[in-house]
C-alpha cells in the first residue's frame, strides 16, 4: 500500500501468476483495507495491479487441490473472501478498482465490491464458478445483481464467459472504459475530485446508499442523525462560507 495526496493505493502484486489470489493474499488485502480506514490521511482507496496484464486472474488454482478440497477448508477460504468483500463494500471510504487485462473470478469479486470500476480497453471480465462446479456466495451475488441487474448477473454466472471491456460497459459492470495510456491519470483525477469534497458528506452518502441497497426506503434513526449532524458540522459552515465568498472550500473533516 502507498499513500499520496489523500489516496491510499493497494497493489495486487503477484505478476508471475497474473495476480492469482492465495488465501493469505485475501487476508492481507482485508488488513490493508482496515489500515486505509483507520488512516486519517486517506480519503479514497484505489485497488490496482503491478502488471498491465491482469488486475487479477482469480483464485490460485493450486489451492483448489489443497485448502479448498474439503468442506472445512473451503469454508475457511470462502469466509476470507467474504470478509474482504464486506470490508470493501462497507468501507467508510470510497473505493475504485483500476483495471487492466484479466479481472476474473476472485479479482472480479474484489472489483465488484468497490464503489467504482475504471477499466482500460484491455479489460477482460468474468466470474467463473460454474466452470469449476462451484456456487457463488450470496454477498458476492448480491453485489453483482445490484450492479448489473438479475438478467446480466445470470448471463455472467451461468455461462462463465469472458466479457470484454466494451460489453462490460454496456452491462454496467464498469463505470468507465479508458484508453490504456490515460487509465492511471483519469482514475486518480476522479479520486482527487472526491478528495476535494466534504468527507462527512461523501461517507454519509455511501452509508445511506448501502442502506438503500439493503431495502431501506426511509431514514432510520442512524441516517436521520447523519443528516442532522451535517448541518451543524464545521465543514457545512466552511462550504457555505466558501460558496458565498466564491472561493475553494477547505474541508477539515477526516
Amino acid at each position: 500500500m502507498e499513500v499520496e495526496d489523500d489516496i491510499g493505493t493497494i497493489y495486487i502484486n503477484r505478476p508471475e501468476k497474473r495476480n492469482a489470489l492465495t488465501y493469505d493474499m485475501w487476508l492481507d488485502l482485508a488488513d490493508l483495507v482496515d489500515a486505509c480506514n483507520s488512516n486519517p490521511e486517506i480519503k479514497v482507496i484505489i485497488f490496482r495491479s503491478t502488471t498491465g496484464k491482469a488486475f487479477s486472474a482469480g483464485a490460485d488454482i493450486g489451492e483448489f487441490k489443497t485448502m479448498r478440497y474439503t468442506a472445512e477448508g473451503a469454508e475457511k477460504y470462502n469466509d476470507a473472501t467474504m470478509v474482504l468483500e464486506e470490508k470493501i463494500a462497507q468501507s467508510i471510504k470510497p473505493s475504485i478498482a483500476m483495471i487492466s487485462g484479466f479481472c476474473v473470478g476472485g479479482g472480479c469479486e474484489i472489483a465488484v465490491a468497490c464503489d467504482f470500476r475504471f477499466s482500460d480497453s484491455t479489460g477482460r471480465f468474468g466470474i467463473t464458478p460454474a466452470k469449476l462446479g462451484l456456487i457463488y456466495n450470496t454477498p458476492g451475488t448480491k453485489n453483482l445483481v445490484d450492479l448489473v441487474g438479475p438478467s446480466n448477473a445470470k448471463d455472467i454466472l451461468f455461462t462463465g464467459r469472458i466479457i470484454n471491456a466494451e460489453e462490460a460497459m454496456q452491462m454496467g459492470l464498469i463505470n468507465r472504459m479508458i484508453e490504456p495510456v490515460q487509465l492511471e491519470q483519469e482514475t486518480y483525477e476522479f479520486a482527487r475530485l472526491i478528495c476535494q469534497n466534504a468527507q462527512m458528506a461523501v461517507r454519509g452518502s455511501k452509508t445511506i446508499i448501502n442502506k438503500v441497497l439493503h431495502g431501506d426506503v426511509k431514514d432510520s434513526e442512524e441516517t436521520a442523525e447523519l443528516v442532522l449532524q451535517s448541518f451543524v458540522s464545521d465543514d457545512y459552515r466552511e462550504g457555505v462560507s466558501a460558496f458565498l465568498e466564491k472561493r475553494k472550500p477547505n474541508f477539515n473533516y477526516r
